[in-house]
């Protein structure tokens, strides 16, 4: 939903690419700040609690919606973007690590994977939701038109549009009520690693030590700036080359994640055959080709290549948490929010690549970013089992 508030905003307010980036700067920048106090809240109480926390706080902040739907006020809408993003960051901090510590360290990242596959479920959900209820409800007027009207007109559409993001926000966050009240009251299984001893400073310094872990919170930093990037321009990329409104173009947004989702069981079954480090890096020379493919053709050709990376970002941020969590044993959780906190290169690399394509005035040349990022996975891929810790037992750190 949120990738799709990029072009909704940039229509409702007419506003710069650079701009409308300030959406995914509140959101991944909420998930920075809020995971490593995450790590401490699970540290202290259980996964459990950071759950129902991070589910509290998703429900406030989409609450919040309706405030800033009344003041029309970007910075509302952002403010209450950071509270509802600050949930989803304890929650994925929360979740990861518990996944991983559910069975064998072995099969940790084939077992993320397969998880992390039902997570685009939400993710085509919540596009189906925006194109509905949010896209399919924008006024067609240019910033042209707009600048134009007379103030009562423009507000009075304005006030419309807001509304209809408003609702949805809203409606979702009912929804997740009746979740949490589910997560509540369910008895869920102690993982392995679970215990209260907080030894933050001693966990941070064996973590920086570690030259695999310090690889993968870079890597998963550069992957995200390319997920953030392709998806939230995607809709402006194939407005332009098909001529499409938001609405029609979302329904490409939509491919793609219908082929990420589809993308990550089959790459969840391969690992049985392939390493996850031989996955990945076949994974990142793919997206890198469908990137050049996006820069340098156009029209379906472009869009096509465009929905195909998608395919190839599937694997990459499960392997990525995954084989940064070897071997860290009871800096698990400490470790997991530092690659939770990675995400914030969704927000800062995005805004790049929407000042790029201010300044050249083109979007083409703006994928340029998200193919840099896809060279920094590869060459991660390529040096992982070189700097991997190796001849340490299952749950041990090389201090211990």
């Amino acid at each position: 939903m949120t990738d799709t508030l990029l072009a909704a905003f940039k229509r409702i307010m007419s506003m710069s690419d650079f701009q409308t980036s300030w959406i995914q700067m509140a959101f991944y920048g909420s998930y920075f700040l809020l995971a490593l106090p995450a790590a401490i809240l699970i540290k202290k109480y259980t996964y459990k609690s950071g759950v129902l926390v991070g589910l509290g706080f998703f429900i406030i902040g989409a609450l919040l919606f309706y405030p800033a739907s009344i003041t029309m006020v970007y910075g509302h809408f952002l403010a209450a973007l950071f509270i509802l993003a600050g949930g989803l960051s304890i929650l994925e901090t929360a979740a990861n690590p518990y996944i991983i510590a559910m069975g064998p360290e072995e099969t940790g990242t084939r077992r993320l994977n397969l998880a992390q596959s039902f997570n685009p479920i939400g993710s085509i959900t919540g596009v189906l939701l925006s194109k509905f209820f949010i896209l399919s409800h924008l006024n067609l007027s240019s910033a042209e038109e707009r600048s134009g009207m007379e103030a009562a007109e423009l507000q009075a559409i304005q006030s419309a549009e807001l509304t209809s993001v408003m609702g949805t926000y809203v409606g979702v966050a009912f929804f997740l009520l009746l979740v949490w009240i589910l997560v509540k009251f369910t008895k869920m299984p102690k993982a392995s690693d679970e215990d209260n001893n907080l030894q933050i400073k001693a966990s941070l310094k064996r973590l920086w030590q570690n030259k695999n872990y310090r690889w993968s919170v870079i890597t998963q930093f550069f992957y995200m700036g390319a997920q953030i990037g392709v998806w939230s321009y995607t809709i402006r990329y194939v407005m332009q080359e098909l001529g499409l409104n938001e609405d029609d173009s979302s329904t490409y947004y939509l491919g793609s994640l219908i082929l990420f989702s589809g993308s990550r069981f089959i790459f969840t079954g391969l690992m049985k055959y392939f390493s996850p480090r031989v996955l990945l890096l076949a994974s990142a020379i793919g997206g890198g080709i469908s990137t050049l493919l996006v820069i340098s053709t156009g029209g379906i050709t472009g869009v096509i290549a465009l929905v195909a990376i998608s395919g190839f970002m599937s694997l990459m941020f499960p392997t990525i948490y995954g084989l940064g969590m070897t071997k860290l044993g009871k800096d698990t959780k400490i470790g997991g929010s530092g690659l939770i906190m990675a995400i914030l290169g969704g927000a800062v690399l995005t805004a790049v690549q929407g000042q790029i394509s201010d300044m050249t005035g083109s979007i083409h040349l703006s994928f340029y970013m998200p193919l840099f990022c896809f060279a920094v996975v590869a060459l991660y891929a390529i040096i992982q089992n070189k700097i991997q810790p190796s001849g340490l037992k299952p749950g041990k750190t090389f201090e211990e």
